[in-house]
């Protein structure tokens, strides 16, 4: 695949904007039809989009955080599947920049400039909680590693090129191998079946003694052995995610309601978009929205302040930032996409008009992590000053 290379952040947002008009028409259609959007996801690799964090001194564009978290919401205000995709490639390219060789850094970050996508096969189903990694990643007989296990939620897994999948060593540490999607021994199964995001192809990675040469492994314990904004850098894109659904939500109301409902009769008008009561709640609904956007900006801006300067205060003001911004859009994502329909009336609800698929998409996104646990962490961190947890999870 050959992809463009972007220059910098004007041109990744305006990049960003146009393949977000481009993925908007048909979004509905591949979501009831369930059509995976592999040629839309071709037409984001060409783009140059998937390499806009790559380091300047390999070819990259290196943005800003607030650059890619609108790229992220642009994106999910048209299609919230296509979006919710590449998040884990780019936690994954931040995983190289954080704790990769000289050597891997070149080679994967020269995969990720011709185009190639990253999946993730991280997370597991029936084990005692999300940090219970029962992945294996064994010694070889000849040097190598040998991976087997079995993960679940495997956003872009079934779209990558490589799939990052992170294990636990002999040593009991968390360690992220690189493997190939077409790797003897892997398997992806396509068994996603949520209400919400259902052309993520979120399914099955099964690993049955997986060869991984050894220089294809990234020691990802290392990553919290001193401040970092591992997860605040991946939350911030659940938070853009959620933003754009939202907005995308309140779009499609207030397309809805100029073209196709009727106005109440008591109202006394002639559109629907006349009624004051409507206006009232669309004004409502616009302010938290917008209400949404700012603290993600400031978050996003939070990061790459830490970026720029990272000490463990700034890796945990960042953290913070991020987690109140999570709070604030994964709220507004699920109430603006369920008002979609107390504005819209009756009509709405149709099956046949998919307009439900925003509070699906919103209802399943924000369940990725728990909004309680971020509130918790928030107070203890304005009352006592305590620092969040370096889990990479907040």
């Amino acid at each position: 695949m050959t992809a463009k290379v972007i220059a910098d952040d004007v041109e990744a947002l305006a990049v960003a904007a146009a393949l977000a008009e481009e993925f908007r028409v048909g979004a509905s259609a591949r979501d009831s039809e369930r059509r995976l959007p592999r040629a839309e996801l071709d037409r984001l690799s060409a783009s140059g989009l998937l390499a806009v964090t790559v380091p300047a001194e390999h070819g990259g564009a290196d943005v800003r955080q607030e650059t890619l978290a609108e790229i992220f919401r642009l994106l999910a205000s048209a299609d919230a599947s296509i979006a919710q995709i590449p998040q884990n490639h780019f936690v994954y390219v931040n995983v190289l920049r954080r704790q990769g060789t000289p050597e891997q850094q070149a080679f994967f970050f020269g995969e990720v400039l011709a185009g190639r996508r990253f999946g993730n096969a991280q997370s597991e189903a029936g084990t005692r909680h999300i940090q219970d990694i029962r992945t294996r990643l064994d010694p070889g007989p000849d040097g190598s590693c040998v991976l087997t296990g079995v993960k679940h939620y495997s956003t872009g897994a079934l779209f990558a090129d490589w799939i990052p999948v992170l294990a636990r060593a002999v040593d009991d540490n968390p360690h992220v191998a690189y493997v190939p999607r077409d790797a003897p021994g892997v398997t992806v199964v396509d068994d996603w079946d949520g209400m919400g995001q259902r052309t993520t192809a979120s399914g099955t990675v099964r690993l049955d003694a997986v060869r991984v040469p050894a220089d294809r492994v990234v020691p990802h314990h290392l990553t919290f052995q001193g401040p970092q904004l591992h997860g605040a850098m991946a939350k911030l894109l659940h938070a853009a995610i959620d933003a754009g659904i939202a907005a995308g939500a309140l779009a499609e109301a207030a397309e809805f309601v100029r073209t196709k409902s009727r106005p109440w009769f008591e109202s006394g008008f002639d559109t629907a978009a006349e009624d004051p009561l409507l206006i009232q709640r669309f004004g409502e609904l616009a302010v938290q929205v917008r209400a949404s956007e700012a603290p993600l900006g400031v978050a996003a801006r939070t990061v790459d302040a830490a970026r720029d300067e990272l000490t463990e205060d700034s890796a945990a003001e960042a953290s913070i930032a991020v987690a109140a911004a999570k709070v604030h859009t994964s709220a507004t994502a699920v109430e603006v996409a369920g008002a979609l329909f107390e504005l819209s009336g009756t009509r709405s609800a149709l099956n046949s008009l998919n307009l439900h698929r925003h509070w699906c998409d919103a209802r399943t996104h924000t369940l990725h992590d728990p909004a309680r646990w971020k509130i918790q962490h928030i107070g203890r961190y304005v009352l006592g000053g305590i620092k969040p947890p370096r889990h990479g999870l907040l």
